[in-house]
């Protein structure tokens, strides 16, 4: 592990270094890090922001859409003079602004099944910042199958949850649809256009969310695998939810079904998650 900084790394960086569960080992290590983000909007925006400014060497940013003004709300990494534009796109370039060391590799895209195949190996966390199921159960098999963990958030309303999946280590490790085994019949929950969304709720699940991906990659603390983190802002209450690996399960279980990702090949997007 290379642990030669630059003055300029030494003094951004300085206050991880002083922490004893960080240090320069510690740093390095986030250096050489690889993370995907995949949603650019109100989840991906803190996420992005936090690895960045944390020194996570590459980070790999996956969004197909446009910023609209009312995505401004809540999607604190653009500004109004970006609308229009791709929304991994601005946030790359909010992140090449605020730390130029990282590497920053845009992908304007949808995440679809090829997309799954093609970019998650070339990381090591996959961060879940998206807004409809499709695409959740999308990363959820797929990093699955191609072997990395996931970290996955989401908000509607004034709750949010958020969770750790490593059901590839295998037991106890709980994997996506341990917790929920198929996507809900559509129209049953109301996308965020429909119910709403408190913007500052969505910044701190991102920023929970940045914190379990650091934890990670720096070894430290107790994850979130095997635990589901839920939110309700209106009550100011955290509490969290035990999840176990389902013998059952149709991708971890004893006898899965899903074995590859031809069930997301022609997956039409569904309703705001949560």
């Amino acid at each position: 592990m290379d642990l030669d900084f630059t003055e300029d790394e030494l003094r951004r960086y300085s206050r991880h270094i002083l922490l004893a569960e960080v240090g320069a080992t510690g740093q390095a290590r986030l250096r050489q890090a690889r993370v995907l983000v995949v949603g650019a909007g109100g989840l991906g925006s803190p996420l992005a922001l936090y690895l960045g400014a944390a020194g996570i060497g590459t980070l790999g940013l996956v969004d197909h859409d446009v910023l609209e003004l009312s995505n401004l709300q809540r999607q604190v990494a653009h500004d109004t003079s970006r609308l229009g534009r791709n929304k991994a796109e601005s946030v790359a370039q909010t992140l090449a602004a605020l730390n130029p060391e990282v590497r920053l590799e845009v992908h304007p895209r949808r995440m679809d099944a090829e997309a799954a195949r093609e970019l998650i190996p070339r990381y090591d966390v996959v961060c879940d910042g998206t807004d409809n199921f499709a695409t959740r159960f999308l990363l959820g098999d797929a990093c699955h199958l191609l072997g990395r963990p996931l970290v996955s958030a989401a908000v509607l309303r004034f709750e949010g949850q958020l969770s750790v999946f490593r059901g590839h280590e295998g037991p106890p490790h709980p994997c996506h649809r341990c917790l929920h085994p198929e996507p809900p019949p559509e129209g049953l929950v109301p996308t965020c256009s429909e119910a709403g969304v408190l913007g500052a709720v969505v910044g701190v699940m991102g920023t929970l969310q940045a914190t379990e991906v650091l934890k990670l990659l720096l070894g430290i603390g107790e994850g979130l695998s095997g635990r589901l983190l839920l939110w309700d802002a209106l009550d100011a209450r955290f509490r969290t939810v035990k999840l176990k690996r389902d013998p059952a399960c149709p991708l971890c279980g004893e006898h899965a079904t899903i074995r590859d990702l031809s069930a997301h090949e022609h997956a039409a997007p569904a309703a705001c998650a949560v």
